[in-house]
């Protein structure tokens, strides 16, 4: 993984789908019935969303543990 952060100005990389290059924007991430808008990259033809591994690994597995606790 590379450690570099993801810049605003440029995409990181481009769809594995469709070849398109990804933008950023607000993607609401649903769980268990709750949902929670996050700037993330995504295509914007067919919709594939880039979660980084520090954010899967790191805030979204807090969210979900919480979650699953209640």
């Amino acid at each position: 993984m590379n450690d570099t952060p993801l810049s605003e100005t440029s995409p990181p990389w481009t769809c594995a789908r469709c070849g398109e290059p990804l933008t950023q924007g607000k993607i609401e991430i649903a769980y268990l019935g709750s949902a929670f808008p996050v700037d993330l990259w995504h295509c914007p033809t067919c919709g594939l969303v880039l979660i980084p591994e520090a954010l899967a690994l790191g805030r979204m597995l807090e969210v979900e543990k919480m979650l699953e606790d209640k």
